[in-house]
């Protein structure tokens, strides 16, 4: 696996999200070796973020420019498991949420800027100082959010329809029981 790739879950495939980068991606010991030169870009057109309403949580779906394509930081690592299998993994890296999701969480994916996305993935690149710059809040004026049904909640929902916006004052759809 080359610098830039794109890890996909499966056999031998692991994605693990919500790391805390903040700005000390560069120290911290998991993310140490990896952030001088094992960086990609996970691409995606939106995220989920979920607010707690007393004992309910409402989910939100994010996305860049009307649902453009944008990237998430992310980093890959190769390892061995007990079994002594080769383990492709990645991780999305996470900073203090922008304005725009401060309300449901304290932190947020990093989302690159299209500008940076050369710099991120050349592995010869090691300024950590200009690195760490890159992992600050994505600008929220060029986000939007909505609500979004519970139906996203379970991973057998994957379709256009988890994304769709719902008025708040509306049921989400649950399946019956009997």
């Amino acid at each position: 696996m080359g610098a830039g790739a794109v890890l996909g879950e499966g056999a031998g495939h692991r994605i693990q999200d919500n790391q805390r980068s903040g700005r000390n991606g560069a120290t911290s010991p998991s993310f140490r070796e990896p952030f001088k030169s094992q960086r990609c870009l996970v691409p995606a057109d939106g995220f989920y973020e979920w607010q707690r309403n007393g004992k309910t949580k409402q989910p939100y779906c994010f996305e860049v420019n009307d649902g453009e394509l944008f990237a998430f930081a992310g980093l890959w690592d190769e390892w061995k498991n007990a079994q002594g299998e080769l383990i492709e993994s990645c991780t999305i890296l996470t900073t203090m949420s922008n304005s725009l999701l401060a309300d449901i969480h304290d932190r947020m994916p990093v989302i690159l800027r299209q500008d940076d996305y050369e710099l991120w993935l050349d592995p010869a690149f090691r300024d950590t100082p200009s690195l760490s710059e890159m992992l600050r809040p994505f600008d929220a004026g060029l986000m939007s959010r909505h609500p979004v049904s519970t139906r996203v909640n379970r991973v057998q929902n994957d379709d256009a329809e988890c994304e769709k916006p719902l008025e708040l004052g509306e049921s989400p759809a649950q399946p019956q029981l009997f």
